[in-house]
């Protein structure tokens, strides 16, 4: 019997615990069933959720007997945590998936915190089905013996605890495939972990490994292989005979050498050895294209020397590397590096900040109030924000930013900058490139506070600061282009900057019809300060190609002016005064604005000046229109540069089938368009790029540019196929888009808003058929919720699929997805990442259809896989739907009153929304 201490009140056990809550049934009862759904039973994000599970248990509920999937929180009392993980085996003898994961709460500066688990009761082996067991975010310090007992385990995931080594039992999990004891303090491995036959991902980074067992080698299935970020001197040999390898993450060791047999592994694809202490690399990894060897001092570079007797340790800077489930990193005084898996590095040296900083980032979608371009500039890049705005960083250096993009076609008198927002105007900071393959470069700049980022591609610029003294300002990419500002131009010094834009010598005959017509390069100047200099500055142009200053007729030279930010241009030839040479025109000005030299017979000149203007700025494309094979009312709509058409079509037409791509037509980079599906076809769903059933585009030369949205009919498809069309137009949605017979009187006309039209077929359904809704699912039709608080569709869950990537896995784990059914799926579409992640929610959908709270467990799911910001999405997507419903009320006339006095079938049909 427990002593009790004078003057206080004993301590209740856990199971006192248990017994006071079973009999509080009304209190704890009516909060709770709702959270039993089916075969899931998510708790982790609930107060007292082993309270509620011990209350289930007591009153022997019998839809307990149907859980498979169970979440509970690591942050609960650890007594009362571990009395009711003791009570599963009886409670729940099907479970098939177990999470107990911390993490949920953070420290002040944005640190996930451990769970208080240490342990698990010794029967909980008695789950004899168990396949999937997530103790993630805890303070285990060693494994609990049990685990090794559970030998149907599939998954078993450790990360964020505090193990230093596992135990050789663990080798008798023979149904083992993914193992995960990342950022742990592992020193060393267990033999047995050889003997784990039907492994298949093995991640073990940032641990405290300084060698690895030879018996790893017997890991026959391992397809990959993560050992970033310990303490490894050396590798075994044996690692050449894991013949299943595909992805073998190195980086961040002490690596001196590697062994020669892993250029001979039959498929490897990828292999990090960035950021280790290799000298002498074999050859055949030297020169394989999927080997990583940044930041090693290899053969013929200069020893690292060594420091002096004495000199302090410096602390070596951390390094993370952020998954996608993660919008924020703390920064320490002591700097980190940063990768993030948006294509984003990012670099703060010791000293950068004197306090501890969450730092957040996002990366938006490009659009024009985000998107500032000038008239010859090219976006490369999404928009990267980083927060807290306007954070400025200690001298001890500034921020390293790297921002992932594709290089551009066209690179010649062209550069590649980064412009970021600084005091409410957009500037270009000085970028360098970093080249890591033929068609993946960094931008890397220096920042020095967080803003707004993005790549721009622009005409090279060049700048100067003028001196009263004066100076010569001379093209870099153009040597004949020369600006000379005379002694006495300027008081105070200024400084200017000179762009010059090519002109291809075939468009402008092309366009005046005019074969001997020419043009100069294009001069674009600018300047800070006052707009007038005090002195004429002298600018000198060459003259058109095939002119020459002996040869030419004066009266075919015209100069043109531009001031900005009018697009129209003056001839001011007979203003000005044009000294020529042999090769070159010289005129002066005191203002700076655009110039160019043309040489034609036309008289008016002004209207055409434009005209060609417009043109160096158009890109000519092709839009297509294509339907998935196995799903019809799926189609992509995307907008490509004509010389990506042939080589786009080739990798898609394995799924998409549909017309050839339409006539060339041109588009100005940042320009609005958007799609209208016509003849009886319209966009399944209301979505945010959607605007009255037309979706919006914004063309971009160097991204995707693509749409794939799901259409729908009002005509019956069991009498015949219905054959629709979507049709292109320019600019934003107007209030009434044109009937078509207007349209096809509009494409006649000079300045047609009209672009292109493609047919759209929908096939006849045969018999009992229905549409498709999904890759291979019949989900027709597919209503997630109800009217009053919002419907998700298939367009709504398409998008949300095209969201999710490598981390759906984890969202249909906590959608109560079996982890053999994962497996099954991984299998089934093992080529085909956006294949997997349709299937596992589309096929979740269909058994949830028409079931009350499946939207929640949705947002659920998605909040616990720290995807908060598709949960944000969906949650804008009922409240759309929540509105619409509100307004179709008030259409209708229908009070609060008299809707529930009708009931369900008179409320208005809710109008749903995309995500």
């Amino acid at each position: 019997m427990a002593a009790v201490v004078e003057g206080q009140e004993p301590e209740p056990s856990a199971a006192e615990d248990a017994a006071r809550d079973a009999t509080d049934a009304v209190a704890v009862g009516p909060g709770t069933l709702p959270l039993l759904a089916g075969n899931r039973l998510s708790l982790d994000l609930y107060p007292r959720g082993c309270h509620r599970l011990l209350h289930l248990c007591a009153q022997q509920v019998p839809q307990l007997l149907e859980v498979e999937f169970l979440q509970l929180s690591g942050h609960e009392d650890p007594r009362l945590l571990e009395a009711t993980l003791a009570q599963l085996p009886s409670s729940l003898p099907h479970l098939r998936s177990l999470v107990v994961k911390g993490g949920q709460h953070r420290d002040a500066q944005g640190a996930c915190l451990r769970g208080s688990l240490a342990t698990l009761p010794a029967g909980l082996n008695g789950l004899v089905r168990l396949a999937h067991l997530d103790l993630s975010f805890n303070s285990l310090e060693t494994l609990p013996a049990c685990v090794p007992q559970m030998c149907g385990l599939g998954a078993l995931l450790l990360s964020h605890n505090c193990l230093s080594e596992l135990p050789e039992a663990l080798g008798a999990l023979c149904a083992l495939t993914f193992l995960a004891v990342t950022h742990n303090r592992l020193q060393t491995l267990p033999t047995a972990l050889g003997s784990l036959s039907t492994l298949q991902r093995l991640d073990l980074s940032e641990n405290l490994l300084d060698t690895l067992p030879p018996e790893i080698g017997g890991l026959s299935s391992l397809a990959e292989l993560n050992l970033a970020s310990n303490r490894l001197q050396s590798l075994p040999a044996s690692l050449a005979g894991l013949r299943s390898l595909q992805l073998l993450v190195l980086h961040s060791n002490l690596l001196a050498s590697v062994p020669a047999g892993l250029a001979r592994l039959p498929l490897l694809a990828r292999l990090d050895l960035r950021d280790n202490q290799l000298r002498d690399v074999p050859p055949e990894l030297l020169d394989a294209p999927f080997v990583r060897l940044q930041g090693n001092p290899l053969s013929g570079s200069p020893p690292t020397p060594r420091s002096p007797p004495g000199t302090p340790v410096v602390p070596k800077m951390p390094s993370l590397l952020l998954s996608s489930d993660l919008d924020s990193f703390a920064v320490t005084p002591l700097g980190c590096s940063v990768t993030l898996t948006c294509g984003v590095r990012l670099r703060f040296p010791a000293g950068a900040t004197a306090t501890p900083v969450t730092v957040r980032y996002r990366l938006w979608l490009p659009e024009p109030r985000l998107v500032p371009l000038g008239p010859h500039d090219s976006l490369l890049s999404g928009v990267l924000e980083l927060q807290p705005h306007g954070v400025a960083f200690q001298q001890a250096g500034e921020v390293g930013l790297w921002l992932l993009f594709v290089p551009p076609r066209a690179r010649r008198c062209r550069e590649v900058v980064v412009r970021t927002l600084s005091d409410n105007s957009w500037s270009d900071l000085e970028t360098h490139l970093e080249e890591e393959a033929p068609k993946r470069l960094w931008a890397h700049c220096q920042v020095p506070h967080f803003s707004w980022f993005l790549v721009v591609s622009r005409p090279v610029s060049d700048a100067c600061l003028v001196p009263p003294e004066g100076t010569l300002l001379c093209s870099s990419g153009h040597p004949g282009v020369k600006v000379t500002f005379p002694p006495g131009a300027t008081e105070e010094p200024r400084h200017v900057r000179m762009q010059v834009v090519r002109v291809g010598s075939r468009e402008l005959p092309a366009l005046l019809r005019e074969p001997e017509a020419a043009a100069s390069p294009l001069l674009c100047l600018s300047q800070s300060g006052p707009l007038s200099f005090l002195r004429p500055v002298t600018v000198q142009l060459p003259l058109p190609p095939g002119i020459t200053g002996l040869s030419l007729d004066r009266s075919c030279l015209h100069l043109l002016h531009r001031a900005p930010p009018a697009a129209t241009w003056d001839d001011i030839t007979a203003q000005v005064a044009l000294e020529l040479t042999h090769l070159y025109a010289r005129f002066q000005v005191t203002r700076f604005s655009w110039y160019w030299l043309w040489y034609t017979t036309k008289a008016c000149v002004g209207g055409l000046a434009r005209k060609a203007w417009e043109r160096l700025r158009l890109h000519r494309v092709n839009l297509i229109a294509l339907q998935r094979r196995r799903d019809p009312e799926q189609v992509l709509l995307q907008c490509l540069p004509r010389h990506k058409v042939d080589a786009t079509l080739r990798r898609l037409l394995e799924r998409y089938r549909g017309p050839e791509p339409s006539d060339t037509v041109e588009v100005f980079e940042g320009e609005k368009f958007f799609a209208a599906f016509e003849r009886g076809i319209a966009v399944d769903a209301d979505r945010p790029d959607c605007v009255e059933g037309r979706v919006c585009f914004v063309f971009y030369s160097h991204l995707k540019n693509l749409k794939e949205v799901y259409v729908t009919t009002a005509l019956d498809r069991r009498a015949q196929a219905v054959r629709g069309q979507v049709s292109f137009y320019r600019g934003e949605v107007p209030a009434e888009v044109p009937e078509e017979a207007e349209a096809a009187r509009q494409r006649r006309g000079a300045d047609a808003l009209w672009m292109a039209t493609l047919p759209i077929k929908l096939p006849r359904l045969r018999g009992s058929e229905e549409p498709a809704q999904g890759p291979g699912l019949s989900l027709a039709p597919l209503n997630l919720g109800d009217a009053e608080t919002g419907f998700l569709t298939q367009s709504n869950l398409l998008n949300v699929a095209g969201r999710l990537g490598p981390d759906w896995p984890a969202v249909a784990l906590h959608l109560g997805v079996p982890y053999r059914q994962l497996q099954r799926i991984r299998h089934e579409f093992r080529d085909d990442l956006d294949g997997q992640i349709r299937h596992m929610l589309f096929s979740w959908a269909e058994r949830q259809a028409g079931q009350p709270g499946a939207v929640g467990l949705l947002v659920q799911a998605l909040e616990q896989s720290d995807r908060r910001d598709v949960a944000e999405e969906v949650r804008a997507v009922l409240e759309l739907g929540r509105r619409k419903y509100q307004e179709g009320i008030r259409r209708t006339s229908l009070a609060p009153g008299d809707l529930a006095l009708r009931g369900p079938s008179s409320s208005p049909s809710p109008e749903p929304a995309q995500a």
